[in-house]
């Protein structure tokens, strides 16, 4: 009898990116010197984001570790949860009373909301925010020619609307905006733009006063920018009232050896079996103070389904690790979150 696709033995043996903790943590503690305060990395790459999970990584990662009086954050990620932003920053800031951001790449939508929750934000000429306005994929979005779920914004449809208003359109717009978006759709929509405000405000408060302050930021980055990715350089990010510093020389040159690292480490490692299966191992989250570190690290087969003509995830054990020292060796064991 003939195998199915997906369930025919793998012709070739998988490999995996390296994992380089010993060259991380040179850099750390080189940093740490630098600054003269502890350091904490948190990294995605672009196949990852912020999340929930990142929250209980990053708890487990603190430890029993005593509250001190400051912190440098050295942030990379093109975003993700803003729930998950909001516990992670609540998280930080019972350890830590003044958090110094290291922005030297890409800090963008959730870990803007991350970002709006330090003291103090240090860009280069690399830096860069982005809005926050909301964007998202629900059960009842359009798909695209993949069969997959798209994202909606907030920002495109208000723009429908207006243009609707410009070009003196007579009745109401909703009946022909139903025909491509669901009704619930936009009421998620609606909800998530709420939501973003609440949590810019509410990040906002850990250290600036002025509520009517905090709500003209949150206010700008939901609604002032044409497109979610809009990069917010450090000289419009001063306009906006954030606490904008320069970033170190030093510290920049050492972040960028400690980007390449991680980016050496989260290189895409993929197998081919055949046309209709491949298997993909990467690591897309790392977390890393001194002395520690833990990635989520992605090891699954993928499978083609013509019938529904998208891939499908297959023998997934992608799972969080944990890396300490032990006898002179950097050590690495699994743990789990549910």
């Amino acid at each position: 009898m003939a195998t199915h696709p997906a369930q025919r033995p793998h012709r070739r043996s998988t490999r995996n990116p390296p994992i380089l903790t010993h060259e991380t943590q040179r850099l750390l503690l080189e940093l740490q010197r630098q600054l003269r305060m502890p350091l904490l990395a948190y990294w995605t790459s672009s196949g990852g984001s912020i999340c929930q999970n990142d929250v209980m990584a990053m708890s487990r990662l603190l430890g029993n570790m005593s509250s001190q009086p400051r912190l440098g954050l050295f942030l990379k990620s093109d975003g993700g949860n803003p729930e998950a932003a909001l516990r992670l920053v609540h998280l930080l800031r019972r350890r830590f009373h003044h958090i110094v951001l290291l922005a030297p790449f890409e800090c963008a939508s959730a870990a803007t909301m991350v970002a709006l929750g330090t003291n103090e934000i240090h860009m280069g000429p690399t830096s860069y925010l982005t809005a926050v306005d909301s964007s998202l994929k629900h059960d009842l979005s359009p798909v695209d020619h993949n069969n997959y779920l798209v994202s909606v914004s907030q920002d495109e449809v208000m723009r429908i609307l207006r243009m609707w208003k410009e070009h003196h359109k007579c009745g109401n717009p909703f009946p022909e905006i139903y025909k491509y978006l669901h009704p619930l759709v936009l009421g998620a929509l609606d909800r998530s733009s709420s939501l973003s405000m609440r949590i810019c405000q509410e990040l906002l408060g850990y250290h600036i006063r002025n509520q009517a302050k905090a709500r003209r930021i949150s206010r700008a980055l939901n609604y002032n920018y044409p497109s979610h990715s809009y990069p917010i350089t450090a000289r419009e990010a001063r306009k906006l009232g954030l606490n904008i510093r320069e970033l170190n020389p030093k510290a920049e040159e050492l972040l960028r050896d400690l980007n390449q690292v991680y980016a050496e480490m989260s290189q895409q490692i993929i197998t081919d079996y055949d046309t209709v299966n491949y298997h993909n191992s990467e690591v897309c989250n790392i977390l890393e103070i001194s002395g520690r570190q833990a990635f989520y690290q992605v090891d699954k087969d993928w499978h083609y389904r013509k019938e529904e003509r998208r891939w499908v995830p297959m023998n997934d054990k992608s799972a969080w690790y944990d890396c300490v020292r032990r006898q002179g060796k950097w050590l690495r064991q699994q743990f789990f979150i549910r």
